[in-house]
């Protein structure tokens, strides 16, 4: 698309945030969960680039998934309001729902909202994610729920949002879809992930007629742990490196 690269323009700190933000972008829809140009993944700019503003990076709006690279990704405030020249156009209503987690959450790195057709039909499901499989512990060991109000598009939704959160990484947007919380981009990532597949074993559990077999409630308990454990205490930096080699292999464009 001769998208003019940025990496000269700013901070390497920056850059670094966009190359891994494009990447996350390519990833989701690698995986099928994106939803056209619709729905968003925000990465928050560190102070150490923002200073005492709150920036964020999100993706040009009217792109597929696999076409985002880190130059064309839009760096934005708390409104939505671009901060740097660039031809595209940015999605305000979209961003209502990051916005007010980012505000509730300044450790939040990364907010990351899908549309799967898995995750809005559990969405759907009055009891929610149930204790399945493997996959579902991890969820319902930082779990929330909120209620759907209609498109997100008013900013007094913000405060129920942030409420219905709270601490809870994981977070089912009631006949809409799923949205995952991270420290940062890998972490966001990881998450959902985790949380996608959840919701595809759960309706494949389900869809089978036969009788299912819950995970027994105490095993939730060890979650945390068994989680460090797996992943070396790294988290979703653990799987990053690989999942960036898998990018390389089918397009390392994401980088421009």
């Amino acid at each position: 698309m001769n998208i003019p690269s940025l990496q000269q323009q700013v901070s390497a700190e920056e850059w670094q945030l966009r190359v891994d933000l494009a990447a996350c972008y390519r990833l989701v829809a690698a995986y099928g969960w994106s939803d056209l140009v619709f729905t968003h993944i925000s990465a928050k700019l560190p102070s150490s680039v923002a200073g005492d503003e709150h920036q964020f990076l999100i993706n040009p709006y009217g792109l597929m998934f696999d076409e985002i690279t880190a130059s064309s990704l839009v760096k934005v405030d708390m409104q939505c309001n671009k901060l740097h020249d660039s031809p595209f156009p940015v999605n305000p209503a979209g961003f209502v729902i990051h916005s007010a987690i980012h505000e509730a959450r300044p450790e939040a790195g990364c907010v990351l909202h899908t549309h799967t057709r898995a995750g809005v039909g559990v969405s759907a499901q009055k009891h929610g994610i149930l204790p399945l499989s493997q996959q579902s512990t991890f969820v319902l060991s930082s779990l929330a729920y909120h209620d759907y109000e209609g498109v997100a598009i008013r900013d007094d939704e913000k405060t129920r949002l942030q409420a219905d959160l709270g601490t809870a990484n994981y977070l089912v947007l009631r006949n809409h879809g799923l949205l995952t919380v991270g420290r940062n981009i890998p972490e966001a990532f990881l998450a959902m992930y985790t949380f996608e597949n959840t919701c595809r074993i759960q309706i494949d559990a389900l869809a089978g007629g036969g009788e299912v077999v819950a995970v027994n409630p105490a095993i939730l308990d060890g979650v945390a742990h068994a989680m460090k454990v797996q992943t070396s205490g790294m988290g979703g930096q653990f799987v990053w490196p690989s999942l960036l080699r898998k990018l390389e292999r089918l397009d390392p464009g994401y980088k421009t």
